[in-house]
C-alpha cells in the first residue's frame, strides 16, 4: 500500500461544542502525534470551532464539514459555502453523503458541483458513493458507483482527485448490524480502481456502512481505511481502530 491509512468519522448530527471538548478531552489522552496515517473528524458545522480550537496544537488530525453549498455566497439560508468552511479552518469536506442523496435529494450533478466548489477553495472533498439494496439485487452495484464518481469528479482535474478521497457506503449496510461481506466489498472497490484509476488518476478509497473495530484487517489492501458513523460517537471505538491500523499497516 502506497497511501497512508485514513480513519475518518462523521458525527452527523451528534456532538455539540460541550460535547465536542469532552471528547477530545478524552481522545487526545491516548492519541499521541503520528505521521504514519490521517485521522479526519466531521463534526456538525455548529461544533466546528470547538473541534478546530481543541485540535490548534495538533496539525496532524484533520477537521472538515459534512456538506457545502457550491456557490460561493448569496441567498441561500442555512447553507455554508467552501469559502466560509475554509475560513473556519475546515481542510476537508464530505460531499453526496447517503443521508444528504436520499434524504435530502442531492443529486449526482449537485455532488459535481459540490466537489468542484471544494477544490477551488483549496479544500480538500471526501465523495461518498454507494448503491441501494435493489441495486445490489440486481447486480448494478459497480455500474452504479462508477457513475457517481465519474460525476462527482467531473469538474476536477486527475492531479486534483489524486487528494480526494472517496468513501465506499453500500447504503443497505448503514445502520445494519454488521457491514457488507468483505468479499463483495473487496470487490466493488478494486472493479472501481481498475474502471478509474487511469481516466482520474490514484484516489483512496474508505470503507463505511456499519464499518468499526475489527473490519480493517479483514479488508487488507482493497480499502485504505474506515469511515465510521455511529461507532465514531464513542472515543474508546476510535482508539481501538486506531490501534488496528497500527497492527495491520
Amino acid at each position: 500500500m502506497l497511501r497512508k491509512p485514513v480513519f475518518a468519522a462523521n458525527w452527523k448530527m451528534n456532538h455539540g461544542p460541550s460535547d465536542a471538548k469532552a471528547f477530545l478531552r478524552t481522545f487526545l489522552v491516548h492519541y499521541s502525534r503520528r505521521t504514519d496515517r490521517s485521522v479526519v473528524f466531521f463534526p456538525p458545522a455548529l461544533t466546528l470551532h470547538a473541534v478546530t480550537e481543541a485540535l490548534r496544537d495538533r496539525p496532524d488530525i484533520i477537521v472538515g464539514v459534512q456538506n457545502i453549498h457550491w456557490e460561493p455566497k448569496g441567498a441561500f439560508t442555512g447553507e455554508l459555502s467552501a469559502a466560509i468552511a475554509r475560513d473556519a479552518s475546515a481542510r476537508m469536506v464530505l460531499v453526496g453523503h447517503s443521508e444528504r442523496r436520499h434524504i435530502f435529494g442531492e443529486t449526482d450533478e449537485q455532488t459535481g458541483l459540490k466537489c468542484a466548489a471544494v477544490v477551488a477553495a483549496g479544500l480538500t472533498p471526501m465523495l461518498c458513493v454507494g448503491e441501494k439494496l435493489e441495486e445490489r439485487e440486481r447486480g448494478s452495484a459497480e455500474a452504479i458507483v462508477i457513475r457517481q464518481l465519474r460525476a462527482g469528479f467531473a469538474g476536477v482535474q486527475p492531479a486534483q482527485i489524486a487528494n480526494a478521497l472517496v468513501a465506499y457506503e453500500p447504503v443497505w449496510a448503514i445502520g445494519a448490524a454488521r457491514p457488507a461481506p468483505h468479499a463483495y466489498t473487496s470487490a466493488v472497490c478494486h472493479a472501481v480502481r481498475a474502471a478509474l484509476g487511469e481516466r482520474l488518476g490514484d484516489f483512496g478509497i474508505l470503507y463505511g456502512g456499519s464499518a468499526g473495530p475489527g473490519l480493517v484487517a479483514a479488508l487488507g489492501d482493497s480499502v485504505d481505511g474506515l469511515f465510521l458513523g455511529r461507532f465514531a460517537h464513542d472515543p474508546s471505538a476510535v482508539e481501538t481502530v486506531l490501534d488496528e491500523l497500527t497492527a495491520t499497516r
